[in-house]
């Protein structure tokens, strides 16, 4: 566990993203293998049909991290309040609310997912294949939501390295049963999507194990299950509207990705190639947003509202310094890596490719900003306005798809993202500098009266 309200701002907010962002590169390593082993010794078309269900995974799964997420939001509050009772029955509400919401989802996108693959204009060469992958994972839910609600509870304590130890075992183990259940036991594209639920069933076992022999703040009993109204109210309020957040932002993208399946597989193989390098190439500006949500719940928890006003100001620096530096890479050097999905035959896939990097890599530093304000204002407890914000991002992806498409083909769908990018900061803005100001105003409070006591 790591305390994150006492020590230099900056080295901290550095130290613990680190292995978050590792982390994330790993977590991110689940679906580029399965995209690799698959668009490599499957074809072109079990490529696409594993992208065209990355905006479904993004909407379904996408909403149960977000409300892991924010559920430790509330957990982090506690620890730096060192309210190590409250932390407990935090956690177990947590379990509640997460087991309740995974059977609920899990019915209902399974019950729905043909319509939907349909409505979304699946092409027909690929639909049946991109059922048999996200059913698999969609069946396996609650190994996804367990991972991701253990490894963030413990982040919430300040540890944001033994998680990363646990995802990378899980990837070595995803890696070698993709190769065996594809290449040895012949079980296609479905293979795929079991290897990704075993190594996620694998990393949930791990956090498991590793809660009941190290962290006593975690073992939850019988007793602190017995809540109160107010304290589910409590949490649902900090979960829901960043798991809604993810969802709205998720169903611009699923609107975005019809009208990509409208364009044709090349384009589908495409989008599906350069849009996990994009995932890559932004994990640094989204692990530091992630800090900054448990850095700032932790220390205005502490009531240590100078802290958090210094640490977005280095974390703002930082992340965009790490942004153009990832830009450039992208612009540059992003074909290379599309080689990993497809043969050096597939020039059309190539060519789009690199008209995706060209306008989205340009734009990270927009993408790093909104990472910070969102991840900070949640941090404070403000979660309503991130959702709005992520409204306004599901407006201008779709404004992209319907319009953009329409007009410009594929550069118009690609430049959906820095739309969206656009869009979330406008609304973040004005919300982020009322709570600079209000924090300035508690800093002020606080000095005041620690200046009257020690008088």
């Amino acid at each position: 566990m790591r305390d994150l309200t006492t020590g230099t701002p900056a080295k901290l907010i550095f130290l613990f993203t680190i292995p978050l962002l590792v982390g994330n590169i790993f977590q991110q390593f689940y679906n580029m293998v399965d995209m690799i082993i698959v668009g490599q010794t499957i074809g072109k078309e079990a490529l696409a049909a594993v992208g065209a269900t990355g905006s479904i995974t993004f909407l379904i799964i996408g909403f149960a991290q977000g409300l892991t997420a924010g559920l430790s939001i509330i957990t982090a509050q506690r620890f730096g309040a060192q309210d190590f009772r409250g932390v407990k029955k935090s956690f177990a509400v947590a379990i509640i609310i997460s087991f309740t919401v995974t059977a609920i989802l899990t019915v209902l996108s399974l019950v729905f997912l043909r319509p939907l693959l349909l409505l979304m204009q699946t092409p027909p060469d690929i639909i049946q294949q991109a059922q048999e992958f996200i059913s698999v994972i969609l069946g396996g839910m609650f190994a996804s939501m367990a991972f991701n609600l253990l490894s963030n509870m413990i982040r919430a304590l300040g540890d944001s390295r033994t998680p990363l130890f646990f995802l990378i075992f899980a990837v070595i183990i995803n890696v070698i049963l993709d190769l065996v259940f594809i290449i040895n036991f012949h079980m296609g594209i479905a293979g795929a999507g079991y290897a990704t639920v075993i190594a996620q069933i694998s990393a949930s076992l791990m956090c498991v194990i590793y809660i009941k022999r190290k962290i006593p703040l975690l073992q939850v009993s019988k007793s602190d299950f017995k809540i109160d109204k107010d304290t589910i109210f409590t949490h649902l309020n900090a979960g829901l509207p960043m798991a809604f957040q993810s969802s709205i932002i998720a169903i611009g993208a699923v609107v975005l990705q019809s009208a990509l399946n409208s364009l044709g597989t090349d384009v589908v193989a495409a989008q599906a190639a350069a849009g996990r390098i994009d995932q890559f190439a932004t994990q640094p500006m989204m692990s530091f947003g992630v800090t900054m949500a448990t850095f700032t719940a932790q220390n205005f928890g502490a009531k240590k509202y100078g802290r958090i006003l210094t640490g977005v100001k280095q974390c703002l620096m930082m992340s965009c310094a790490f942004s153009v530096v990832a830009g450039i890479v992208v612009i540059f050097f992003g074909d290379r890596f599309v080689g990993l999905f497809v043969n050096a035959g597939e020039t059309e896939v190539f060519r789009l490719a690199q008209i995706y990097f060209n306008i989205n890599a340009s734009l990270y530093w927009i993408l790093a900003v909104l990472f910070i304000l969102r991840y900070t204002l949640q941090g404070l407890g403000q979660t309503k306005i991130p959702t709005i914000a992520g409204v306004m991002e599901l407006l201008m992806r779709s404004f992209a798809a319907i319009v953009l498409t329409h007009l410009f083909q594929y550069p118009g769908a690609a430049a959906a993202s820095p739309l969206a990018w656009l869009g979330s900061v406008a609304v973040l803005f004005y919300s982020y500098m009322k709570a600079i100001k209000e924090l300035h105003r508690l800093d002020d409070e606080q000095l005041a009266l620690h200046e009257k006591t020690s008088a």
